[in-house]
């Protein structure tokens, strides 16, 4: 079961005006259910959109990338149950003759549909089966159907993601909605993680790539469950332009910076999920580093223990076992690394006071917190002003048998 994370009602969920979602079972996934999701744009549109940095980024992505640097976006197709990575240059020719056949159906250019994929690594995609259901998908089409699509997309996940948010921006109401998936797979450079996220404010592009940026850098990218960057990661920012508001070309301007904490704030909720309903996870873990030289070596210290083995399955045993946190404190790799000035905190409890065990602790008092299934773990550096946060999760013993019995 996910780690406090409830599934999303439907009542909750606001549409978006200008796009359109559908979805249906295409024969992809094995167990049947809805695993092809179709996403129209409103012409006029805006897109911004980050990628994996896997070298062996998959074919959808390759593509994807191509197209958007030609045309605006018009159709977005997604499918579930197969990656189309690894596929060589039969996964190209699927992936673009996927988008020739919601082009031509769409009557728009090949170039403005972008696909994208998540599954199984390594399999051939069947382009016969996703052109059967192009027909039922477009016919399907519908600004209500956000709930549905959020399924369809779902590979190892227990829950759909999915958060709506509104706000008032100068008089007019704003709509954001977004929605994601990823459970395993997840260490993103941009996690297996796709989200959506759309917004029917009018935004210009380079305020809109600004902003998924930044809230990627505060989200998405500060996220792990077991440290492997997947092949298909993307993350998708669509303005629709159609909530009246004045266009919004300043990312300094009060109306850019209210919309882009919404933006920032959905985001960060639908990282939180994935983590949340990491595979097998039974714990939510935020590793907080703070006064380091710089963010980069924040995150470095953060990641060393996020990713570490040791330290998520003494979390999964609810063991206070903080020489496994310390240990990964030591190998992160810091230059000119002053011991005597570290301190270490589970939550509020001091394990490492200057480098030295505090006084204070006891097992007791350590065990109280490791028995929570939410954690913060402190690290604080006292070498400088910068600090940063990652989240991650525990290791179970569920995590190795979803993940040693994935393709069974």
């Amino acid at each position: 079961m996910p780690v406090n994370l409830s599934a999303p009602n439907k009542a909750d969920i606001v549409a978006i005006k200008g796009i359109k979602l559908a979805s249906t079972p295409a024969g992809i996934k094995e167990n049947g259910t809805s695993d092809l999701v179709l996403i129209e744009l409103a012409q006029g549109s805006t897109v911004a959109s980050v990628y994996t940095q896997n070298a062996f980024c998959a074919a959808p992505v390759i593509v994807a990338k191509q197209h958007q640097q030609q045309t605006a976006p018009r159709y977005l197709l997604i499918n579930a149950g197969n990656a189309n990575a690894g596929t060589g240059q039969q996964g190209l020719e699927v992936a673009q003759q996927c988008c020739r056949s919601v082009a031509k159906l769409g009557q728009v250019s090949a170039q403005s549909v972008l696909p994208f994929s998540t599954g199984v690594i390594g399999e051939q995609l069947s382009v016969e089966k996703i052109e059967a259901k192009l027909p039922v998908l477009f016919e399907l089409l519908s600004k209500d159907h956000w709930f549905e699509a959020a399924h369809a997309i779902m590979t190892t996940d227990t829950v759909a993601k999915l958060v709506s948010r509104q706000i008032e921006i100068a008089g007019k109401k704003i709509t954001v909605t977004g929605m994601a998936k990823g459970s395993g797979m997840i260490r993103p450079d941009m996690a297996t993680m796709l989200s959506y996220i759309a917004a029917d404010a009018d935004v210009e592009q380079s305020v809109l790539n600004q902003m998924l940026q930044q809230a990627v850098e505060q989200s998405f990218n500060r996220i792990s469950v077991d440290g492997d960057t997947s092949t298909n990661d993307a993350c998708v920012l669509i303005a629709t332009g159609k909530a009246g508001n004045e266009k919004i070309n300043n990312f300094s301007s009060d109306n850019a910076q209210q919309l882009y904490q919404v933006i920032a704030d959905v985001s960060q909720q639908l990282a939180h999920a994935i983590v949340r309903d990491g595979e097998g996870a039974t714990k939510f873990v935020a590793i907080e580093v703070e006064q380091g030289r710089d963010k980069a070596e924040c995150r470095q210290v953060a990641y060393a223990i996020a990713h570490s083995p040791l330290v998520k399955t003494a979390l999964f045993a609810s063991d206070p076992n903080w020489g496994r946190i310390l240990a990964a404190v030591g190998r992160s790799g810091l230059t000119d690394f002053d011991l005597t000035k570290v301190d270490i905190y589970l939550d509020d409890v001091a394990l490492i006071n200057k480098g030295e065990p505090d006084k204070e602790y006891t097992e007791k008092t350590g065990q109280a917190v490791v028995n929570q299934d939410e954690i913060t773990i402190k690290v604080m550096l006292n070498r400088g002003q910068a600090d940063d946060t990652v989240w991650t999760c525990d290791f179970s013993y569920d995590y190795v048998k979803i993940n040693a019995e994935y393709r069974s």
